[in-house]
């Protein structure tokens, strides 16, 4: 079980920042004909903030827009203060080696970076130690939407910062919906009769799934009430002193997942095996498959889903309070201890001001983490968009929650994959919490 888990979480870093969020790679030193500097010379004597990150690996010829909008930003920190920003990176080549949160650890609490791109469950850790910076007093701070506020808030401190808030949704072809006269799902009693439908037409396997995503069904369904019945903050209270079990949440969507996978709705041994949009892009590409689960990014990238044969809509997944986009982030912060502290969070303000995140935003087409801040998105991510922007969701990622929830959920999930009962699967959750508690 413990190899099991640092294995999840090993890929599941990989996915969720080098796939999913923008992630930056080389460092940042400009020459006046606009070249990257990769060395700056020791004579020099400048200001210098360290900021560590993971490495991003992309395929051959693909233009990494992300990286891109994301090294604009960084110059404008560097010209405007007059400051150097040197890269420090890490990936992790497999699972016998250290992950990228562990690494990251090691170094926040060492001060040995000013500045660190970080996972939630890392956010949570280090704020807790009390190893991160409260950056609420931020000029870009006062812009934060509330979802990010919440998502990146420890014991009343923000303490990280992102420059954009990945969703996550069911991506639908639409074409195959309206080929057999199906309305889109709102609810889980809806979703599993559009299963029904495709299956009695022939279509073997409804929803493509891989080993990373299927807990964006359980959180949507979770977490619906919690995050939009106006008692967020006394439920996650409850939680976090054991009041609440995490259990009695979990349990609905752990019931679905079951029931697709009695019913064929999944294929729970090739989603065990698969790697994000690896197992199932093909089969959705070539419409095999009309339901698979991705980020919103997805929808603008063609090396993703970018470019289909049919009509596409990302819709949220189906809950008690109809569809709901899934929400998570990683997010920069800044050591307590940093030695270049100070610069660091001058930087930071920059890169994550309403300027700095418009250039991201329109680069990337992403939602952004300022209120102020709004891009048009393409017809298919509409519904998504529409969504949230009436403040529906739920948050995948949560710092200010003591057990964390994405990587442990997805782990769960996958017991489930390999043939756990439902009962086990909470007994774990119980589990998780009871060790949560204890160390906090």
């Amino acid at each position: 079980m413990g190899r099991n888990r640092k294995r999840g979480k090993s890929r599941l870093a990989a996915v969720l920042l080098c796939g999913v969020i923008s992630i930056l790679l080389c460092a940042c030193g400009r020459k006046e004909n606009g070249e990257i500097n990769l060395v700056k010379s020791r004579e020099e004597k400048e200001r210098v903030v360290n900021f560590f990150s993971p490495m991003e690996k992309t395929a051959p010829g693909v233009e990494n827009a992300a990286r891109s909008a994301a090294d604009k930003t960084v110059v404008m920190a560097e010209e405007k203060l007059g400051l150097t920003v040197a890269y420090r990176t890490y990936t992790a080549e497999d699972h016998q080696e250290k992950t990228y949160d562990d690494v990251t650890l090691e170094r926040v609490r060492n001060d040995m970076d000013d500045l660190y791109l970080l996972n939630p469950d890392t956010i949570r850790t280090l704020g807790e130690e009390g190893k991160l910076m409260d950056l609420s007093e931020l000029k870009s701070a006062k812009n934060l939407r509330d979802v990010v506020k919440i998502a990146n808030e420890v014991d009343g401190k923000l303490v990280a910062i992102p420059q954009e808030v990945v969703a996550y949704g069911l991506f639908i072809n639409k074409d195959m919906f309206d080929k057999y006269k199906i309305d889109l799902p709102e609810t889980p009693e809806e979703f599993l009769e559009c299963c029904r439908i495709f299956k009695e037409n022939g279509i073997e396997t409804p929803v493509g799934a891989n080993r990373w995503w299927l807990e964006t069904f359980v959180l949507a369904q979770a977490y619906a009430d919690l995050y939009n019945g106006g008692n967020t903050r006394e439920g996650i209270d409850a939680l976090n002193s054991g009041e609440s079990k995490y259990s009695d949440y979990m349990r609905p969507g752990f019931e679905f997942l079951q029931e697709m996978i009695d019913k064929g709705y999944i294929d729970a041994k090739k989603a065990y095996v698969s790697e994000a949009m690896e197992g199932e892009g093909k089969d959705f590409l070539s419409q095999k498959t009309p339901i698979v689960m991705a980020y919103w990014g997805a929808a603008n990238t063609e090396t993703a889903y970018g470019n289909p044969d049919f009509q596409m809509l990302v819709i949220g997944f189906p809950s008690s309070r109809g569809q709901m986009p899934v929400i998570s982030m990683t997010g920069f912060g800044v050591g307590a201890n940093a030695e270049h502290r100070e610069d660091a969070a001058k930087a930071l303000e920059i890169m994550t001001s309403d300027e700095a995140l418009q250039i991201y935003a329109e680069t990337n087409q992403v939602i952004s983490p300022s209120k102020n801040v709004e891009v048009e998105c393409i017809p298919a991510l509409k519904p998504l968009n529409d969504r949230i922007k009436e403040n529906i969701y739920v948050l995948g990622s949560n710092a200010g929650m003591k057990m964390e929830q994405w990587g442990n959920t997805c782990l769960v999930v996958r017991q489930l994959l390999n043939g756990s009962t439902v009962e086990e699967c909470m007994a774990e959750f119980d589990r998780l919490q009871e060790e949560a508690l204890k160390k906090n």
